[in-house]
């Protein structure tokens, strides 16, 4: 009772069914929802540029700009392609379904693995960004990142627990303070440079760098594309919102890329004026806002709106990582444990899935942001890839009505995000090789699973005209460890089912053997007992070997139940004090017998 009124208090009443459709999402909760991962990199995506250009030195900053805005034609290649998308799969599932309905399954459930990993990579990301950013307003809280982390982790669980709309609610507060927060900072500091306020040795744009590659410059534009992580979760959660639902999703994608690219360009452009260069104690959004309000109440309100949206990026995660999870599940690739909904009508074991690895991940890492960045990077450009090639095949398979500047827009995002995910790959090999482990095993345990659901539903299907029940009598075993009422409680209701019960009791030694007959004989309850000796005190083999005589004799007419008597304790403590034995043989009977096994409690009152 205790445990149900925590759960209760925790995460709310349980909701009917029929209230579904009430914990669909307009736009604007959706944007907030799914749309928090893609508007939280802004904090990080221009400060990745910076540290991949340092290694040229200060001179090289201005190619930051050049970046940004290549950056910023990919991400309107990706809203083009993926609104694209919303319409052509109004059901959801972004690249897994794409990949699956036009590559195969094999290359479907590459493209599901890739998402899966990745969102389990944005909880983990975001919840370290987060700390970083607390960090760096407060250093001495350094040492406890992974605390900080982790309770945060625990806070958007217990969150998404409660339901998609509560969550929603709550947290679409700070998500829209942090977008306005970013553009009046970027606002006032454009106003600070034309004041005067600008870096005074900055390089021009233009300035030769000579020790500048293209692969250097490769390398920061995949760095700086990580600011496009979680564009595609809009087209993966279409389910989640109000009809018209692909409307809806197609122009929450649309409002999701102007605020997007705005706030990134900014915080590029104003990074580039106050010649700011990423430090290991202060984040560059951090450094920015320093620069134009100083350490004030200003500054400390952008930090911790920073901190606050970095921590539900993780959101996103948490509403599209069950809703694949679910399809897969329906597709048998995945336990079929993630089609349930839990109380608050959302699919609570993705949830619950998804804080736990995140937490694992957290953890191991040390809450490092800059090593995880470049592993979920690559893990979201796979699906981006196969997403775009999955559209490029239906138009051509299809051809509907202008389906060549579809196609021409899907191949365009393609060959960008192969090239960037080629890059990744060569680029940051050292940091990614983790993700080309952990994918064939996802998909692996993808083809197990399936494999495994194929071979039961084959083996438990029926002829619905040739096979009928087979009706058989009854033998009902039950084994006895002495005379109490919990064996009488179960002798009682065994002869309620059939005439045909026999009681057995093992014994280890002549003595308790022979006190056990007599005193059988003085209740004598009307039912046989048989008695098995126990050399090497073992009560399951022995009783095994009687269930396989009793098998061998009766199969052909009779079921065979074994009725284990087993007394409750009134307190969960108690249940401590006594042995197991029929828990035990019950699980052992499970685990090697097809008969019926069967218990009879008996509550104690004391």
């Amino acid at each position: 009772m205790m445990a149900n009124r925590m759960k209760r208090l925790l995460i709310g009443r349980p909701m009917k069914s029929k209230e579904l459709e009430g914990e669909k999402l307009g736009r604007l909760k959706a944007l907030a929802i799914l749309s928090s991962d893609a508007l939280s990199s802004v904090a990080y995506g221009t400060e990745q540029i910076l540290i991949a250009l340092m290694v040229a030195g200060f001179a090289a900053v201005w190619y930051s700009i050049p970046i940004s805005i290549a950056v910023l034609g990919l991400l309107l290649i990706l809203i083009l392609s993926y609104r694209q998308t919303i319409f052509a799969y109004p059901m959801g599932g972004g690249a897994y379904v794409v990949a699956k309905n036009n590559l195969g399954t094999t290359t479907g459930l590459l493209a599901g693995g890739s998402l899966l990993i990745d969102y389990i990579l944005t909880v983990a990301v975001s919840a370290s960004a987060g700390t970083d950013a607390i960090t760096s307003a407060f250093p001495s809280l350094h040492d406890h990142r992974v605390l900080i982390a982790t309770v945060v982790i625990l806070f958007l669980t217990l969150m998404n627990l409660r339901g998609v709309t509560e969550s929603a609610s709550v947290l679409a507060i700070p998500i829209y303070l942090f977008v306005v927060s970013i553009f009046v900072l970027i606002v006032s500091g454009v106003i600070r440079y034309l004041t005067g306020g600008a870096h005074p040795d900055i390089p021009e744009l233009g300035t030769a760098v000579s020790n500048v590659s293209l692969f250097l410059l490769l390398k920061a534009f995949s760095s700086g594309c990580s600011a496009l992580t979680g564009v595609e979760a809009v087209s993966n959660a279409i389910p989640n919102f109000k009809q018209p639902a692909e409307r809806n999703a197609a122009a929450t994608l649309v409002m999701m890329g102007l605020i997007l690219g705005g706030m990134f360009l900014g915080i590029s452009v104003l990074a580039y004026w106050y010649g700011i260069t990423p430090s290991h104690n202060e984040t560059v959004v951090s450094q920015i806002a320093a620069s134009t309000f100083g350490r004030g109440f200003l500054y400390y309100f952008i930090q911790g709106v920073t901190a606050l949206i970095l921590f539900l990026a993780a959101n996103t995660a948490y509403s599209a990582f069950p809703l694949l999870a679910f399809m897969l599940a329906k597709d048998k690739y995945m336990p079929h444990a993630f089609m349930v909904r839990g109380d608050r009508l959302g699919f609570s074991n993705g949830i619950l899935f998804l804080a736990a690895f995140s937490i694992v991940l957290v953890v191991l890492f040390g809450g490092d942001t800059e090593n995880l960045i470049p592993l979920y990077a690559v893990g979201v450009f796979i699906p981006f890839t196969l997403s775009q090639l999955g559209m490029m095949v239906r138009w051509v398979r299809l051809r509907p009505k202008g389906w060549g500047g579809k196609l021409a827009i899907n191949t365009v995002g393609m060959l960008t995000t192969l090239g960037i995910t080629l890059i990744f790959i060569f680029t940051k090999f050292s940091q990614v090789w983790m993700v080309f482990v952990f994918l064939p095993v996802v998909m692996w345990l993808f083809l197990r699973i399936h494999r495994h659901y194929v071979k039961v539903a084959d083996e438990l299907r029926i002829d619905l005209a040739a096979d009928k029940p087979v009706i058989k009598g009854s033998t009902v075993v039950v084994p006895v460890a002495g005379i109490t009422r919990v064996v009488s409680n179960s002798i009682g209701y065994a002869k309620s089912l059939t005439d045909n019960v026999v009681a057995v009791y093992v014994g280890f030694d002549d003595d308790s053997i022979e006190r056990m007959e007599a005193k059988w004989a003085e209740w004598n309850p009307g039912v046989r007992l048989i008695v098995l000796r126990s050399s090497y005190r073992s009560i399951t083999r022995p009783l095994l070997k009687f269930i396989d005589t009793v098998e061998w004799k009766t199969a052909e007419t009779d079921h065979i139940t074994i009725l284990i008597p087993q007394f409750v304790t009134k307190h969960w403590w108690q249940h401590i004090l006594h042995n197991q034995t029929g828990l035990l043989l019950r699980t052992y009977l499970f685990n090697r017998k097809d008969i019926v096994i069967a218990t009879v409690p008996y509550h104690l009152k004391h």
